[in-house]
């Protein structure tokens, strides 16, 4: 546990101008759906929200993610249900531009169509809140059904981009690096989760062999200076979570994680909450988070902010009123 932080630094995060740039919308599922929909079932808070709580395994919080989004993630209406609550505690905490991705396996196992999940989280987007929707993959997703899905999602109107999802020991496959690059030739933006349990070798592979510039978590890249080094010329982007890293033991402690020396170093790096259903986390505690245990000075955090509002999918003068917004907050 930290210390807490001052009246004045949880007031300063509060009012700052924020983004979300790195957010499952199944593992962001608001856990009072479930409980509308079961009451008997879903009657008592998760213990995974437990301040000390640590999943044993990535294989195991999967496995509870997937359970509990297979249980309400049945149509895009219910997508669209979803994506109103989380989008309203966006607006809550000023946060202003939200990426966030949905799994394509969705569409493999219950037969959702990928437009209409787009259009459903789309449509949800309150006023004063731009989102863009990703469509995130497995390493291994180019299956019989999903092959044809993938080679098309690239011209789905509303889709921003794709990201490579799901555990890192199976190998990139070939149609990857082809898919990255076509989707890229659409003007979509490329993600790629490496770098979390996977080896710094893998945020080089997202570089240099699929050309992403996004890379979610990214930071196991402090084990080798040569792919930091790589990933700072190169102008990448980390989209971080550090509450997500602790709770699923991919650091220690808060006060390890390398979010410090990226900064430090020049890294430009997001600040997001990855899967608050299964670490009961929000945008404002990720701030607190670096504000006590990483000692994030209130200009410091200026700076995480900015970084979103640099990356954001939007027109060179919303980016440059959100920022001025954010240079404005004391």
């Amino acid at each position: 546990m930290h210390a807490p932080i001052s009246s004045n630094t949880a007031d300063f995060i509060h009012r700052l101008p924020k983004t979300e740039t790195h957010l499952h919308i199944e593992g962001a599922l608001p856990y009072q759906l479930l409980q509308q929909l079961d009451p008997e079932r879903f009657n008592q808070a998760q213990a995974c929200w437990a301040s000390d709580f640590k999943w044993k395994c990535f294989e195991d919080f999967e496995a509870h993610l997937i359970e509990h989004a297979m249980h309400w993630f049945t149509s895009p209406e219910r997508y669209h249900e979803a994506a109103k609550v989380i989008f309203a505690g966006h607006l809550a905490q000023n946060v202003r531009y939200v990426e966030t991705s949905f799994h394509a396996g969705m569409i493999e196992f219950l037969g959702l169509p990928g437009p209409e999940i787009v259009n459903a989280i789309r449509s949800a987007a309150p006023a004063g809140l731009e989102v863009r929707v990703f469509m995130g993959m497995a390493r291994n997703s180019y299956s019989e059904i999903l092959a044809p899905v993938l080679e098309d999602c690239v011209t789905w109107e509303g889709l921003s981009g794709i990201d490579l999802h799901g555990v890192e020991y199976l190998p990139l496959e070939a149609w990857t690096p082809k898919l990255w690059e076509r989707a890229r030739a659409h003007g979509l933006e490329t993600k790629a989760h490496a770098g979390e349990f996977g080896p710094a070798a893998h945020v080089r592979e997202a570089i240099e062999v699929l050309g992403s510039k996004r890379i979610q978590h990214g930071i196991r890249a402090i084990e080798d200076e040569a792919v930091l080094e790589l990933a700072i010329e190169s102008g990448a982007t980390f989209d971080v979570c550090p509450i997500s890293n602790v709770k699923l033991d991919v650091v220690d402690t808060l006060e390890q994680h390398p979010i410090r020396q990226f900064f430090d170093r020049g890294l430009r790096c997001t600040i997001s909450t990855d899967d608050p259903f299964s670490f009961g986390n929000t945008v404002e505690d990720e701030y607190t988070a670096l504000s006590a245990g990483l000692n994030f000075t209130h200009a410091e955090l200026k700076q995480l902010a900015t970084n979103g509002f640099e990356v954001a999918l939007v027109d060179d003068a919303t980016r440059a009123r959100w920022i001025a917004e954010v240079e404005a907050c004391v």
